[in-house]
């Protein structure tokens, strides 16, 4: 096995344990123990995990992890909150999605809807998402959308102020953020500024906001705040949500769908 596929298989693995051994590891990677210690100290030097005694862990919320090794992580979970968000799109809408994981899955549980199979165009999706746009386009009954700027490695985001010349020219129906953070009193936020900068417009053009987050990501917050939670309308979670959290954005007048 090659140092690349070594490495790609240890982060796909730790986004989806949260922790790895070195013995227990190197015993599934077929390696020896003394490759996997190696390989782990190399990949913490690079800041994508965080080295403990006798293995490793996830980087801290300070830390952003590619969209790649992101991908398994709460997976059947943020399927079904995908299917939910796309439930609440109806056709004929104009849509902006941003980045990340789960409204990458919002925009599958959307390719596949029986009812958004034929128009002119059946849906209009606005994103400043490279993969999104990049899955959607062969769907020649949506019309895409993509912002200019600079791409993100992080996340395939594009931002930056080329993003502007775009939304400002248009109005969306629905803006459906991707959140690594969503509280009551501090709002959506987003690991990085300038996403955060983008996300925040695509939410000024819409008639309304839905977060679609995790249930891990509810009651925290990140660096970079997109909207403050008064600008949502509706949350779609998963049901893991603690109640008491469920209640304080109900009480905050967010409509909150637990799948």
């Amino acid at each position: 096995m090659s140092r690349d596929a070594r490495w790609k298989r240890l982060l796909d693995l730790l986004v989806e344990r949260g922790r790895l051994d070195v013995e227990g590891t190197a015993a599934e990677l077929g390696v020896s123990a003394a490759t996997v210690r190696r390989d782990l100290d190399q990949l913490a030097e690079q800041q994508m995990l965080v080295r403990t005694r006798g293995g490793a862990v996830v980087h801290g919320v300070s830390y952003e992890l590619p969209l790649r090794y992101r991908t398994a992580r709460r997976a059947p979970g943020k399927q079904r909150i995908a299917r939910a968000v796309a439930d609440l799109v109806a056709p004929g809408e104009a849509v902006g999605l941003t980045g990340g994981t789960t409204t990458t899955e919002v925009a599958r549980a959307l390719a596949v809807r029986g009812d958004l199979a034929a128009g002119s165009p059946a849906l209009t999706v606005v994103t400043n998402a490279l993969n999104i746009a990049g899955e959607l386009a062969v769907r020649p009954q949506f019309k895409i959308v993509v912002t200019g700027g600079v791409a993100r490695a992080q996340s395939y985001e594009l931002v930056g102020p080329l993003a502007d010349g775009v939304l400002g020219q248009i109005t969306l129906d629905v803006a459906v953020l991707g959140v690594v953070a969503f509280d009551v009193t501090h709002g959506a936020a987003a690991h990085d500024e300038a996403e955060a900068a983008v996300d925040r417009m695509l939410c000024e053009r819409a008639v309304r906001v839905v977060v679609a987050a995790d249930s891990g990501k509810l009651g925290r917050r990140a660096f970079a705040r997109i909207c403050a939670a008064d600008a949502v309308d509706t949350l779609v979670t998963d049901a893991a949500a603690d109640a008491r959290t469920v209640r304080r954005f109900e009480k905050a007048g967010i409509r909150v769908l637990a799948v």
